[in-house]
């Protein structure tokens, strides 16, 4: 499977989430921010975690306008498979390719640890080698994670499933972490294509560094 992966001015997690999927057996190629359309050989496009250029206005709303994001808007509109971690999950948004929006967490700090996470839908190519109800371990580190969608675009979610993951505690119980709407972590799009999540499976793939749970969540792509 060849992985296209995003590089935005000020993103950092682009080696991270290349080294995660080279040790899972893909093929990656980063591409920069100003190309002006993906490689021809891609099967799953990642926009990877950081801080992109602009984000001082709101987190996204500048990476959005990329040369390269009008090849992966419409490689996305055309069935291709999408994923967006963290500051990709708010480049998404702001694309208007998911729905709903991220704001400040509402403690106004930046949270950096690992977090309890329950797969709520496995019906899709990111999470369908997990359990639906699995809890997992898996790092967060944001400070524009609190998740927005208004009550007829959150029925939407569930009608759908569309909500892919929820913050929650070492039991499974929700746990309020930065203010997101029913403590949604992570989300598809109704054709469930694009996903986005403010966690950081790419930063959990080696057990020596607290935590593998990450690996069947990218290695689905390619299951």
């Amino acid at each position: 499977m060849s992985i296209a992966i995003l590089r935005f001015p000020g993103t950092n997690c682009e080696f991270d989430t290349e080294y995660a999927f080279k040790k899972l057996g893909f093929k990656t190629t980063i591409v920069w921010h100003n190309e002006p359309s993906l490689p021809k050989d891609t099967e799953l496009v990642v926009v990877a975690g950081g801080f992109s250029y602009g984000d001082y206005l709101r987190s996204g709303s500048i990476a959005k306008f990329s040369p390269i994001m009008k090849d992966v808007i419409a490689y996305a509109k055309n069935g291709g498979e999408v994923l967006g971690i963290c500051n990709g999950f708010q480049i998404l948004c702001e694309a208007g390719l998911l729905p709903g929006a991220l704001k400040r967490n509402t403690n106004l700090h930046f949270i950096s640890k690992y977090q309890h996470l329950k797969v709520m839908n496995n019906n899709n190519s990111f999470l369908k080698k997990c359990e639906k109800g699995e809890i997992l371990n898996i790092p967060i580190a944001h400070a524009d994670g609190n998740y927005y969608i208004d009550d007829d675009g959150l029925e939407k979610l569930k009608k759908n499933d569309q909500i892919l993951l929820q913050y929650v505690d070492h039991a499974g119980k929700a746990a309020s972490i930065n203010g997101s709407v029913e403590s949604i972590a992570g989300i598809c799009n109704e054709s469930k294509n694009v996903f986005g999540l403010m966690p950081h499976p790419e930063r959990a793939i080696e057990a020596i560094l607290g935590s593998n749970d990450g690996v069947k969540m990218l290695e689905s792509f390619g299951a």
